[in-house]
């Protein structure tokens, strides 16, 4: 395997990017194939059966993978975690607190306009027990302390997925394209990705992800190369849409279409989602270093 490795960070400069791309996400998958495989039986899950509660151990499962190929992609490319924008300084962690509040602020003037114009509205859960009927105020939902953990959850994700579609894959395709070709290009990676977990949700926000994805870019280019406020940015949509969709506390009034909301709910398959993202994104490039 290393003599492997060694022929490929000789060959490297003249393999052309695209094929690079393709060997990165076919060693991953094969690599995370057998895993896979294993922990569908263990869970009892196989497809085309919704994923439910099952989707976040084959995630995880998938992710702890991605040090080892990102480890061998820098040494094959002989490059550094700095090269893609992963800098290990307080200045990062500024950073990612800066994005992470944009984040919030953001969903919340999201949802918030929604609510006073009277396209969304707030609803509570109703739970029956042996007794009686019990109505959780969707404001417990927000506080409760599991956020706490989908938070963390949502760091290790951001964290990943912008190492690898804001850094790694933009620099790799930078070989053989413009800055701005080889973005468009890794964030259509990262669109498609999603298709793997639940195609019928994923198909309407194909357009939102890739959207998503360029902002993100925007926010490395504004934070002077550094993936530290994508990073924070991604980690704060996850974390809040996550929140707002499992517990389930808001639902469309019917007053305005789906297409403005969310088809099925989904911000990113809506016009105010898009909005969302082009406002981010402007204010991303008034804030370039």
């Amino acid at each position: 395997m290393w003599n492997s490795l060694t022929n490929l960070r000789l060959l490297s400069p003249s393999i052309p990017a695209l094929v690079k791309v393709l060997v990165f996400f076919l060693t991953w998958t094969c690599l995370w194939l057998p895993i896979a495989i294993m922990m569908s039986i263990a869970l009892k899950w196989q497809p085309p059966q919704p994923l439910g509660n099952k989707k976040l151990p084959l995630v995880a499962s998938l992710y702890l993978i991605v040090p080892f190929i990102l480890w061998a992609t820098t040494w094959i490319e002989n490059v550094s975690l700095a090269d893609w924008g992963l800098f290990w300084q307080p200045a990062t962690l500024i950073s990612g607190l800066r994005g992470l509040g944009l984040g919030i602020v953001s969903l919340a003037i999201l949802f918030g306009l929604q609510l006073a114009l009277g396209w969304i509205e707030l609803q509570n859960t109703e739970v029956e027990t042996k007794t009686t009927e019990q109505i959780i105020n969707p404001w417990a939902s927000i506080l409760n302390p599991s956020t706490l953990v989908i938070l963390l959850l949502a760091l290790w994700i951001s964290a990943t997925e912008e190492l690898i579609f804001r850094g790694c894959l933009p620099n790799l395709l930078q070989q053989d394209y413009s800055i701005i070709t080889a973005a468009a290009i890794a964030n259509f990676i990262f669109a498609i990705a999603h298709l793997i977990w639940a195609p019928k949700e994923t198909l309407p926000q194909l357009p939102g992800l890739w959207l998503m994805g360029m902002v993100l870019t925007l926010a490395r280019v504004a934070d002077g190369g550094s993936l530290g406020i994508a990073i924070g940015l991604h980690a704060a949509w996850i974390w809040g849409i996550t929140i707002v969709d499992t517990a389930k506390l808001i639902k469309p009034s019917e007053k305005v279409p789906e297409w403005i909301t969310g088809i099925a709910e989904k911000p990113l398959a809506g016009a105010a989602g898009i909005l969302l993202l082009v406002t981010t994104g402007t204010l991303l490039f008034l804030m370039q270093k």
